[in-house]
């Protein structure tokens, strides 16, 4: 059996660039399928992000006020766990340690070591 004479088309990013330009109406799974064929992409990058709220102002706020939580929790993880648990970081030791204890301390350990 012998394959069926047909015609071969070539398609090239540019071509799907300008083909999803007048239709970007794609699914995500759509747009992935495009990517990962044809390495192109459905929207611009610069371009601004969709607004999921249809214009109702009231999810509008509630979006807002989701996305300012997660921003602040997500500078409190990077800023260290100390800050994440509520604390702040606590001060450093003081340094100033008592000469003669550490004397004794040294000596002490080095008669351990001598035996």
């Amino acid at each position: 059996m012998e394959p069926k004479g047909g015609s071969s088309a070539v398609v090239t990013a540019e071509v799907v660039r300008e083909a999803l330009g007048r239709h970007s109406d794609l699914s995500a799974v759509e747009e992935k399928v495009v990517r990962m064929r044809y390495g192109a992409r459905a929207g611009d990058l610069k371009a601004p992000l969709p607004q999921a709220h249809g214009g109702r102002e009231e999810l509008k706020d509630e979006l807002l006020l989701l996305e300012l939580q997660l921003l602040k929790a997500y500078r409190r993880q990077r800023a260290g766990p100390e800050v994440a648990r509520g604390r702040a970081a606590a001060p450093p030791p003081s340094v100033g340690v008592d000469a003669k204890a550490k004397d004794k301390i040294v000596r002490a350990l080095r008669k351990k070591k001598d035996r």
